[in-house]
């Protein structure tokens, strides 16, 4: 019961690192609340979530690019539990690759509305509560928000606006006893790694190609993501403003990685 008696709303929480999040949370103990477009399959997450025990896990829909229905989320949790202690900003996307002449500045706008004014408008919204339990904030950014990646431009400047978001509202909250962290995740085995192996021409090679970006040769799982927003939450007590990475080592070293063979 790491986390017991405190209740947790993850944003994209029905499957990848969201589903991670939700699994890890509830697993110590928490009452979950998750959000996501996906109804069937959210629900499944909720059910199995919550039988594994100790701490339960429930679905709410919400389009996090529509305000309206980001701020009433909010307050259906807190009205349904009385309290919010944690706030995890998982929902986003990643569009295809491509050079940035082939974006459109609409594509650009729709994805900052996901990836980046969804963060904060939960977090405006989720914070009187948060002031009240002393509770946290979670972001997810990621790796490639410091690295860059090639064909990424729309993608990688919203998720180091994330980051960036982060430190700035930190030093804001601090005086009201609010941590505000991110993590920064590599690659992680998600449905969406497992919809591009299986596109691929090469499934194999495409699969060890991520898997050897890595110096630990092989890439996370959503479980460990999970552990780590759970650890910043319940743990890190005086943690806040930082950006955690979760990389296997991915920014190690130059251009391509190997497994190191343990002798």
């Amino acid at each position: 019961m790491r986390y017991g008696g405190k209740v947790v709303l993850v944003t994209g929480g029905s499957h990848g690192i969201g589903s991670g999040c939700v699994r890890a949370f509830a697993g110590a103990g928490a009452t979950v609340v998750f959000c996501a477009l996906e109804k069937d399959e959210s629900e499944a997450v909720a059910r199995e979530v919550t039988a594994a025990g100790p701490g339960s896990a429930s679905f709410l829909p919400c389009d996090v690019t529509k305000e309206p229905e980001v701020r009433a989320l909010v307050r259906e949790v807190v009205a349904r539990h009385g309290r919010l202690d944690c706030l995890v900003n998982n929902a986003g996307w990643h569009p295809p690759h491509k050079p940035i002449d082939d974006f459109t500045s609409r594509e650009f706008r729709d994805i900052l509305e996901l990836n980046v004014v969804s963060v904060f408008v939960a977090c405006q919204e989720a914070l009187p509560h948060l002031r009240r339990t002393k509770g946290c904030i979670v972001n997810i950014a990621s790796l490639v928000g410091i690295m860059g990646q090639i064909h990424a431009t729309t993608y990688v400047a919203t998720k180091g606006a994330v980051a960036s978001f982060t430190k700035a509202l930190a030093i804001d909250e601090a005086a009201h006893g609010v941590r505000v962290n991110s993590i920064s995740p590599g690659n992680i085995w998600t449905p969406l790694w497992k919809e591009a192996v299986d596109a691929s021409p090469d499934p194999a090679g495409t699969k060890a190609a991520g898997e050897a970006a890595q110096v630990l040769g092989r890439m996370g799982t959503t479980e460990e993501a999970g552990r780590l927003c759970l650890f910043l939450a319940a743990d890190a007590t005086f943690t806040t403003g930082v950006d955690h990475i979760l990389s296997g080592g991915a920014e190690l070293g130059y251009g391509r990685k190997t497994r190191i063979e343990k002798t």
